[in-house]
């Protein structure tokens, strides 16, 4: 009896249960599913760095803008200098704004109540198609983490159930209960379990992290354009 013992024992320890090992050992389903929660975690590192390098970008963007804008210049000098910067979403807002002022200004001078709220208007919806489309690139390949963060349990889920369905068919074909039969298929479903809640875990997290960030700095830009339209045609009307 301890003969037999000895020599399960020494076959259990004789399977190699490092994670390329129980990837090669997989059969194609498993392998599958592991390739692609491989392939979803690198991408979703991909976009969460990349997300995050951007917002720090666009903090200190907004830092440098609100320096510039609250410095007293005239609304003509910050425009020549916004201008330039193509990069920063509050710049775009604004330069958006003024050449709409620009393009009414020409030919005739506004001072009737009405093409005040006209220009107003056209004004008010230039910096909101500019916001918009700002918006839409800021938050690009954003869904994708919120994707990975709600299926990629589920694609391991599959992959666990699949190798215990293997590890089960390896009881029946030996029919044996030995550890050394059971243990690669149990370890090839952890595995893949282990990975979808590594590609779900990271990307719940940072998809609640750049959202909320996200959200502030919209609010941000929403608040500018308001104040902004109230202080340049508080100016206007007063000249």
């Amino acid at each position: 009896m301890e003969t037999v013992v000895t020599s399960e024992a020494i076959s259990s320890a004789a399977i190699d249960f490092s994670l390329l090992s129980l990837f090669l050992r997989a059969d194609l389903v498993v392998k599958s599913v592991i390739i692609i929660l491989a392939l979803a975690s690198i991408y979703s590192w991909t976009i969460i760095i990349a997300k995050l390098i951007k917002m720090k970008k666009l903090r200190q963007l907004e830092n440098e803008f609100d320096e510039i804008f609250w410095s007293g210049n005239s609304f003509e000098d910050l425009y020549e200098t916004f201008n330039y910067n193509q990069e920063d979403p509050k710049s775009k807002i604004y330069c958006a704004a003024m050449n709409e002022w620009k393009k009414s200004k020409q030919g005739k001078a506004i001072s009737k109540s009405h093409d005040l709220n006209s220009l107003k208007e056209r004004m008010h919806r230039s910096m909101l198609v500019t916001f918009n489309k700002e918006s839409e690139l800021i938050e690009k390949n954003l869904t994708f983490l919120a994707t990975s963060g709600s299926t990629a349990p589920f694609i391991g889920l599959f992959g666990t159930v699949w190798g215990i369905m293997n590890s089960f068919q390896s009881i029946a074909i030996a029919q044996n209960t030995n550890l050394a039969v059971v243990a690669p298929g149990i370890a090839e479903a952890l595995f893949a379990t282990a990975l979808g809640l590594f590609v779900a875990i990271p990307a719940v997290v940072a998809y609640n992290k750049l959202t909320s960030d996200l959200s502030k700095y919209f609010m941000s830009l929403e608040s500018f354009i308001d104040e902004f339209t109230t202080i340049f045609f508080r100016q206007l009307e007063n000249k």
